[in-house]
């Protein structure tokens, strides 16, 4: 006899369904799993031998053989232990082989026979609804789980609850959807005294969903004003949270079974690798440009990174997506963020201040400035200085304006784009910093004193083409802000004052 389970194995965020076969057949004793397993699927008797020793069954002295199918697709993970198991009961007749046949079953074995949470069971839920099929998965993950919607979830403690409610000796509850976890104490604008022109900026990016690079430095707020950027964003929509909640999942984010609707803020440190930004490494699992996806990737001390590291962001910037290639695997994950940089305008970073000199100028902003890539440094849409804040200016009241008053107008400036590019048909498009091609030109028509000075900035600033699409989205968020129709001089104007300046004097 063959049993046949049924799991899913993971590549990328996509979840491809995988037909755990299990047979006991005379012969030597022993326990072999074929189809490509890693170390952690190839441990997996051990711990499924021991699980079934707790709840009082023994396996058979008898030639046990399981064979993960499809053969070719590499298995990784923990999950399929308890697929493993359930095919075992079912071979040994301890389980009625039509009790499971319709479920998607996923989950690591404790020793003591305790079920526990795996990442990923949001895609397997995902891929049961699609197949129209049941889940069984750890209690821990039950509430993940119900975020897929109708799905008949089977979230179990132990696998002698389990086998108990398959038999029908036990009625375990369906789980609920685990509350929002939706983090608290968000970083407030009020917080920031001083840097007026910063915050203008900040408005801007949230409002196009733009990149940032800002230059100042030491201490003059950057780290400060890069953690108020989520709390102006707007909420995510519900397709934006199911999309952020996969990656997580995938990631082991969200072992504890709730999910958030803040937009991810993603902060590595400048000693990150290139599969550490990108995704990669020996499972290809979701970099940190993954993990910001719709949310804010920063990047503190951006000279600092690795300069390959920096450049393979570019291509996911423009297109969306960060592919990684390897020799036995093509991987594709959204990546989807903002990019918000900082850096100081020298190694020293008091290159303009004049008590405190700068003792290689400009030398020494030369060697520092000459580590980013000229092309990186025009993927970003806004550059702006952030002039070291004075003890006088410590000393005034909070400002009346927070992060609230902030967030509304950035809210209504995205309806806007969200309803002119929905009548476009152009539903795909969420906001300014999307839009190309004929759209872009359809949506950021220009004045003639407007065009004329975009017309002098391109021979003056030797704009590339790249650099003149930015500068037509930037405006055409300035006068969204506005409540303006039509793109004027004066938002041009302000669009070309957050272009690239050179911080060498």
């Amino acid at each position: 006899m063959v049993a046949h389970i049924g799991t899913v194995a993971f590549v990328g965020i996509e979840a491809r369904l995988v037909d755990v076969q299990v047979q006991v057949a005379s012969g030597l004793p022993s326990f072999t799993i074929v189809g490509l397993p890693d170390k952690a699927v190839a441990e997996s008797r051990e711990r499924v031998r021991a699980a079934l020793g707790a709840i009082g069954l023994a396996l058979p002295p008898k030639r046990i053989t399981v064979n993960l199918a499809p053969a070719d697709l590499p298995k990784e993970g923990s999950h399929y232990d308890l697929a493993i198991a359930l095919g075992l009961l079912v071979a040994m007749e301890a389980v009625a082989s039509d009790t499971v046949e319709s479920y998607i079953v996923l989950g690591e074995l404790g020793l003591d026979g305790a079920i526990q949470a795996v990442p990923g069971v949001l895609l397997a839920a995902m891929k049961a609804l699609e197949l129209d099929c049941g889940l069984v998965c750890a209690a821990a993950s039950g509430g993940e789980a119900a975020w897929a919607g109708e799905v008949e979830i089977i979230a179990a403690e132990n696998l002698l609850s389990l086998i108990n409610h398959l038999k029908g000796n036990q009625l375990l509850s369906p789980p609920t959807a685990a509350i929002v976890r939706d983090a608290e104490n968000i970083p407030d604008l009020r917080d920031i005294k001083g840097q007026e022109t910063a915050k203008r900026a900040l408005e801007i990016v949230a409002a196009g969903g733009h990149n940032l690079c800002m230059v100042g430095p030491p201490g003059s707020g950057k780290s400060m004003l890069a953690a108020r950027l989520p709390g102006i964003l707007p909420p995510m929509t519900a397709a934006e949270v199911l999309e952020v909640s996969m990656i997580a999942s995938i990631s082991g984010l969200l072992t504890e079974g709730g999910i958030t609707r803040n937009r991810p803020f993603r902060n590595p440190h400048h000693s990150a690798s290139m599969a550490a930004l990108v995704g990669g490494g020996l499972k290809t699992r979701p970099g940190e440009i993954s993990l910001a996806h719709r949310g804010v990737l920063f990047l503190d001390e951006l000279p600092e990174f690795q300069r390959p590291a920096l450049d393979s962001l570019r291509q996911p910037i423009e297109s969306g997506e960060a592919v990684v290639a390897r020799a036995n695997r093509h991987v594709t994950y959204p990546a989807r963020f903002q990019l918000v940089a900082a850096m100081n305008p020298c190694r020293c970073g008091y290159l303009d201040d004049p008590a405190q000199a700068c003792s290689r100028a400009p030398r020494c902003a030369v060697d520092y400035q000459s580590k980013i890539s000229g092309p990186m440094m025009d993927r970003f849409d806004i550059h702006i200085e952030v002039p070291a804040v004075s003890a006088h200016d410590l000393t005034l009241p909070a400002p009346s304006e927070g992060s609230p008053d902030v967030a509304a107008r950035v809210m209504a400036a995205r309806t806007l784009q969200t309803e002119r590019y929905q009548a476009m048909g152009l539903d795909h498009i969420r906001c300014n910093a999307e839009v190309d091609g004929e759209a872009l030109e359809a949506v950021a028509r220009l004045d003639k004193a407007g065009q004329d000075i975009l017309t002098q900035a391109i021979d003056v600033m030797r704009l590339t083409a790249r650099g003149y699409h930015r500068i037509l989205r930037v405006a055409r968020t300035i006068a969204d802000l506005d409540a303006s129709q039509n793109i004027s001089k004066i938002h041009i104007s302000e669009a070309l004052s957050y272009r690239q300046k050179k911080h060498i004097r």
